[in-house]
């Protein structure tokens, strides 16, 4: 499954830096698939459809930092555990049960977005 950053959040920014993906975004910062991965232009979606992998997305959150669900892989393929939740001083970076994912799954995502 994904993590996710709760309103407990101290905006301190030590798990940004920690991420793999790139997935993590500050209060109000829009996202895009391409940052800090292989994905530019035009691509298939891991999700089905084709998008803009350079294009600006809303952001998730404008009062504390938020992860890209979507580009979240729990650091599988990295590191042995979630770096975000390793670093976080407020224990705020936590499963999110709304998004749950299989290993296999969340292995796909990291070479999807690592190509």
């Amino acid at each position: 499954m994904a993590i996710k950053i709760t309103d407990d959040c101290i905006n301190c920014d030590a798990c940004v830096s920690k991420c793999p993906n790139n997935a993590i975004y500050a209060p109000g910062e829009s996202w895009r698939f391409a940052d800090g991965t292989g994905l530019k232009g035009m691509v298939a979606g891991f999700n089905g459809g084709e998008i803009n992998a350079e294009s600006d997305n809303g952001a998730v959150s404008d009062d504390y930092y938020f992860i890209v669900t979507d580009k979240c892989t729990e650091c599988k393929g990295f590191h042995d555990e979630p770096q975000c939740a390793s670093v976080c001083p407020v224990d705020c970076c936590l499963p999110d049960e709304a998004h749950v994912e299989s290993e296999e799954r969340l292995l796909k995502k990291k070479d999807w977005m690592h190509i």
